[in-house]
């Protein structure tokens, strides 16, 4: 992993520049922004996928596999935190003193004099991201964004605008939040993770607390979450220190957005009390949480001075991002789903979206561990939930990423922390995986991948898998 260096100075000019895991929703979001703003872009990835070949119809050249020759004539290197230390293309930067950028640090470039909405949050940042840009542009604004998932209805995850707001969803994982000249803070939640990297809960915590003073002006948190309530209590308990307005949103009976009442039996239905008024709305997607972005996301546009009505309606416009519940194919009933879920929090989250989409048929997961510190510190979280929230479970093996094995952490720590073992199969072989999906599958059955790792792409296996078994042509 790479860590950006917080006190290091961004140049203004960055010459040619070379990205590191182009492929990346975040990493191809900035890419394509600095190629629009006439920077000279390249790239490489590991891999060929959705976003690289993005990439390419614009111009960005793109090589697949990471070696040493693709850096080229490149002035400046951008790496994803997720880079291996020994990655020859990083490596060919440090031996010639190439400046090498964090992509937090490349984001900061890009956002550098503008107005910066910053989206924190341990969950439901990119969601909430998607809502405020799909806001914004449905209530006659024009901003500059960088998300870290593709934006449905826009089909891309960054876009340049011509006024002053610039919203970014912003990583807490590695402090990289504390970088962007901050004007509003949203922060939907803050659920303490990352401990390989802070150390302890009290450290996570206080980067949080230091990222809300640092917004110019206006700090958005919510009035449910437990851990945002304790950055909340820490922001108003040190009347030495100043900091922005603050305003509350969520189903808290003292929230300043306050959500009435919710229908989540479908795409989900709200009433919302703002400034002495309700407004209803409908989303086009599932879950409660979603209702519980929406008003975050409308706390922002009103603090930032649109009509609660207009923005309200704007931000019902939005249709979702890629990897949240994405819905993939239907193969005699069986409807095969992506997320990128990969915290309890995230899981239990989606699996009760996912009831409200199933009907009659059963839930079942395909839950792929990523990360063996996650994996090892969560499996009993992840089991509790996938217990509670799926009829069926089929874990795969951990999606190490970035991290190197770890002696006894394998999937298996997960299904053998189920308390009724019929509810879960491990399976760490894909083919094999899918060939089981398809055995167990019945029409109505809804089948959702869960991680933030490679698992969407054992979707095609898994769809074959279920022609077969149903004898059903492409």
């Amino acid at each position: 992993m790479i860590y950006p260096d917080l006190e290091l100075t961004i140049p203004e000019a960055l010459g040619k520049v070379h990205f590191v895991g182009i492929g990346g929703s975040g990493m191809s979001g900035i890419a394509r922004m600095m190629h629009q703003a006439g920077v000279t872009v390249t790239g490489s990835d590991r891999s060929a996928n959705y976003s690289t070949a993005a990439l390419e119809e614009i111009g960005i050249p793109v090589a697949i596999g990471h070696d040493a020759e693709n850096v080229g004539t490149a002035d400046t290197l951008v790496v994803t935190g997720a880079l291996w230390q020994d990655n020859p293309e990083y490596q060919r930067a440090l031996a010639t003193n190439m400046p090498v950028l964090h992509r937090s640090q490349a984001l900061a470039w890009l956002a550098r004099g503008k107005r910066v909405v910053s989206v924190a949050g341990a969950h439901g940042k990119t969601t909430s991201t998607g809502m405020i840009v799909t806001g914004l542009l449905g209530a006659g604004a024009d901003p500059s964004f960088v998300n870290g998932g593709i934006i449905e209805s826009l089909g891309v995850s960054s876009g340049p605008g011509t006024d002053d707001l610039f919203v970014i969803e912003a990583d807490e994982s590695d402090k990289s939040f504390l970088l962007y000249d901050t004007a509003i803070a949203l922060i939907t939640n803050v659920d303490p993770e990352h401990l390989d990297f802070y150390g302890s809960r009290e450290a996570f915590m206080q980067a949080f607390v230091d990222f809300a003073r640092g917004a110019r002006e206006q700090i958005v948190i919510s009035a449910d979450d437990p851990g945002a309530l304790e950055v909340l209590a820490a922001l108003r308990a040190d009347s030495s220190a100043s900091h922005a307005p603050i305003r509350t949103f969520g189903e808290a009976a003292d929230a300043d957005v306050r959500i009435v009442s919710v229908d989540d039996s479908g795409p989900v239905r709200f009433t919302v009390a703002i400034d002495g008024t309700e407004h209803s709305a409908q989303l086009a997607v599932y879950g409660r949480h979603n209702a519980v972005n929406a008003v975050g996301a409308l706390a922002v546009l009103t603090g930032l001075g649109f009509e609660p009505a207009a923005a309200l309606a704007a931000i019902s416009e939005f249709g979702g991002t890629k990897r949240r519940f994405e819905f993939h194919a239907e193969v005699a009933g069986v409807r095969v789903y992506d997320d990128y879920a990969h915290h309890p929090t995230e899981v239990a989250a989606l699996l009760d979206s996912a009831r409200a989409v199933v009907g009659e048929g059963r839930l079942v997961a395909i839950h792929q561990p990523h990360l063996f510190s996650r994996t090892s510190m969560f499996h009993r979280e992840f089991a509790e939930v996938l217990e509670a929230g799926a009829d069926h479970t089929v874990v795969l093996a951990v999606d190490g990423a970035r991290e190197d094995p770890v002696e006894g952490v394998t999937g298996a720590l997960v299904s053998n922390d189920f308390t009724d073992a019929s509810k879960v199969s491990y399976i760490d072989d894909w083919a094999r995986a899918a060939d089981y999906l398809a055995q167990i599958a019945q029409p109505g059955d809804v089948m959702v991948t869960m991680s933030c790792g490679t698992v969407y792409q054992i979707i095609p296996q898994v769809v074959a898998a279920l022609r077969g078994r149903f004898e059903v042509a492409e």
